[in-house]
């Protein structure tokens, strides 16, 4: 009995004792609760986490598919460059006058799909994507040819601005073997804004990747395995563009999920051929301020050195804002489906997120410029000289990164909203009026050279960020919304 009841003491005396720690258990799993809600709250209201992961899935595959793109061009520049400086400096010298001339324009001409068909696509005209992608292809063919025609003339046009006649001659010989390159690049463009639209980006990695890797073997074996030599790089370009171009053209005509948004070939796309241009014009004056600085450099002393070392932090720049650019398509895309679909607000909020994202990125890219730079000198050119100016550039590369990252976003924006007008005024503006002056009178009036061109071009860069986000703030998104016509959703509303 006495073991019976000292028994029944344990278990009686163990129940509360489990309930007791059964209480502490949950009220410890409470503060848990508690406090990851509490976590959560304090980090929604710095950045809308759904949002956010939204944006991301959508904005990492164009982010890839845009650097994929990018690369196929310089990737020729790289292979050209370990040939000598001269053909580094002509090599580099042509890149920037194709994207001038070239990339520029043609990303320019596709913006304008950015705002009719991604407008089109939120408010369910979907039949009318597929006209707007085949005006917008026929303006890239026009222009291809125009573009084509003029370079040609290369060798001449950079004699008149007082380049090196060597490097010249050099960048003129590269030129004439892009030009199959350009026409593939134009309609590249305009079928990527097509699939971006309508949210389609995942199959575009792959799309993207496989040229790619094409062309690191193609390249390889032109320059370096045949007599083609300097001319095996940009035939390498142009050969793998135009893989790409099919390789886009197949999966749209035959992908299922596009049935209802491309109806095949229609002369009803030469109606909307003006209605494209008034937006695809401005777009393209938005993207020639870093280039600019090139041949401004081609006119400083030493002009084989600092050209190339300007190209070479020009193209790091542009890597970094493919970031940036695939992000604001993510915004593009976004804001012009919710215009479209007459949500306003929805599409305020869109765009607050992308920035977020874009500036924390935009970190990440200069974190690892700031420790990698001399790994990444080295696949351009084995040139001490060169190596040791890039690393003095880096600080003042990092600071344009960050700029460029903010009014990337708030470009694409524009281009979402259909105000594409007002915002290339701010560009050119703030860039020919305030920055290129600048860059001028520190790179040639100091002793500064190749930094102080990219000083000025910070100083423009400021001033450009600082007018997109006052306009953007000041902006009537209520009264932003598809309207019957389709012209007047370039007109900007402010308060």
């Amino acid at each position: 009995m006495v073991e019976n009841t000292s028994s029944d003491v344990i278990v009686t005396q163990s129940r509360p004792l489990l309930l007791e720690v059964s209480d502490h258990g949950r009220e410890q799993e409470e503060d848990t609760n508690t406090r990851r809600n509490q976590v959560d709250r304090w980090w929604n209201k710095v950045l809308d986490l759904e949002e956010a992961k939204n944006q991301l899935m959508f904005s990492l595959p164009m982010i890839l598919t845009n650097m994929f793109y990018f690369l196929i061009t310089l990737a020729s520049i790289m292979f050209a460059g370990h040939l000598g400086r001269l053909p580094l400096a002509g090599a580099t010298l042509a890149n920037s006058w194709n994207t001038v001339t070239g990339v520029a324009v043609m990303v320019g001409l596709s913006g304008a799909l950015e705002t009719l068909c991604g407008q089109g696509f939120g408010a369910k005209e979907y039949q009318m994507l597929g006209i707007y992608l085949q005006a917008s292809c026929i303006i890239s063919l026009i222009f291809s040819i125009i573009i084509s025609i003029i370079w040609c003339y290369t060798d001449s046009i950079f004699l008149l601005l007082h380049q090196s006649q060597d490097i010249s001659s050099t960048a003129s010989l590269y030129m004439k073997f892009l030009i199959p390159g350009l026409f593939a690049y134009g309609f590249l463009q305009n079928i990527l804004r097509f699939l971006q639209t309508q949210s389609v980006v995942m199959p575009l990695v792959v799309l993207s990747a496989l040229p790619l890797m094409a062309h690191i073997g193609i390249a390889y074996a032109l320059v370096y395995c045949t007599t083609l030599s300097f001319k095996g790089a940009p035939i390498a370009a142009s050969v793998s563009l135009w893989v790409s171009i099919v390789l886009l053209a197949l999966y749209v005509m035959y992908a299922e999920k596009f049935n209802h948004t491309w109806k095949g070939l229609s002369f009803q796309s030469f109606h909307y051929i003006l209605t494209v241009l008034k937006l695809a014009l401005p777009s393209a004056a938005m993207y020639w301020a870093f280039e600019t600085l090139v041949f401004l450099a081609g006119l400083l002393p030493d002009s084989e050195t600092t050209t190339s070392l300007i190209a070479i932090c020009a193209n790091t720049e542009f890597i970094a804002y493919m970031i940036s650019y695939g992000l604001s398509a993510a915004a593009s895309t976004r804001v012009s489906n919710e215009l479209g679909a007459g949500q306003p607000e929805r599409a305020k909020h869109a765009m607050g997120v992308t920035l977020k994202l874009s500036l924390l990125l935009a970190l990440c890219v200069v974190l690892a410029l700031l420790l990698g730079h001399g790994f990444w000198i080295s696949l351009f050119s084995s040139s001490d000289i060169i190596r040791e100016e890039f690393a003095s550039m880096t600080p003042l590369l990092a600071i344009s990164i960050l700029l460029d990252s903010i009014q990337g976003i708030l470009s694409g924006i524009a281009r979402g909203c259909g105000w594409q007008h007002l915002a290339v005024y701010v560009n050119l503006a703030t860039f020919y009026l305030i920055g290129l002056p600048i860059s001028c009178f520190l790179g040639f009036k100091s002793k500064l050279n190749a930094k102080g061109l990219w000083i000025g071009l910070i100083c423009g860069l400021a001033c450009q960020t600082g007018a997109l986000l006052y306009l953007t703030n000041r902006l009537k998104w209520k009264k932003l919304s598809l309207r019957d016509d389709k012209d007047d959703t370039t007109k900007p509303f402010l308060l």
